[in-house]
């Protein structure tokens, strides 16, 4: 099995063409990436896959996913940013 990458590379990773993904995935991971286990961390990586136009409708609670875990993370992303 491969090794994840380094929080680095996925703090890397977070960065995209549209501010306000940049700023909700910054502040994910700072505040909550690391409390993830194994299988969300790889949902995570996964949601990061996905394009900008899609990314930001389900971080906005515009669209929902189908998988399970990518839901979970998508919701721990929108608990970090919430005020």
């Amino acid at each position: 099995m491969p090794q994840p990458p380094s929080r680095s590379r996925v703090y890397w990773r977070c960065r995209r063409g549209m501010l306000e993904l940049d700023l909700l995935l910054r502040a994910f991971m700072e505040g909550g990436y690391d409390r993830l286990d194994a299988r969300a961390q790889a949902a995570f990586l996964a949601l990061l896959d996905y394009p900008d136009a899609v990314l930001l409708e389900l971080l906005m609670g515009r669209a929902a996913s189908t998988d399970p875990e990518v839901t979970r993370v998508v919701q721990s992303i929108r608990a970090t940013a919430a005020p």
